[in-house]
């Protein structure tokens, strides 16, 4: 009913914020939940055995690298592998361009993935890079 949480839904807060305007150049690595409204140039991974990590991207945020989470709720940009853990959310203005590897997944309309889809059941997964051109 109304006011009730979805059980399978991430419910942690939010530690870290990366705002609007900012460029990160290199590989970023986080506990617990991360917002990025800005520009990421590198891969953003949760630390190890974070099963309760949770990577927000608003609709202006762009990473350009691999993303490995336990939860992504995402209105932004992905150019790279995704891989999450537990679930992914991909919000109406949401684009990944590179392979998803997820053990839940919502995608509102409008959302796009333009690449592979791998169910992963949950289990550990290992961040790959893409091959090189």
């Amino acid at each position: 009913m109304f006011g009730k949480k979805s059980e399978n839904k991430p419910q942690g807060r939010i530690d870290s914020l990366i705002g609007a305007g900012t460029r990160v150049e290199g590989s970023l690595h986080f506990t617990g939940g991360l917002r990025i409204d800005g520009e990421v140039k590198g891969s953003v991974q949760a630390a190890d055995g974070a099963s309760s990590s949770t990577l927000v991207l608003s609709e202006h945020a762009r990473i350009e690298g691999g993303v490995m989470v336990a939860h992504l709720v995402t209105n932004g940009t992905v150019v790279g592998p995704v891989s999450v853990t537990e679930t992914l959310e991909m919000q109406p203005k949401a684009r990944i361009v590179g392979d998803v590897e997820y053990a839940s997944i919502e995608m509102h309309q409008g959302a796009v993935i333009d690449g592979r889809l791998l169910h992963s059941a949950g289990k550990s997964v290992e961040l790959k890079s893409p091959p090189s051109a």
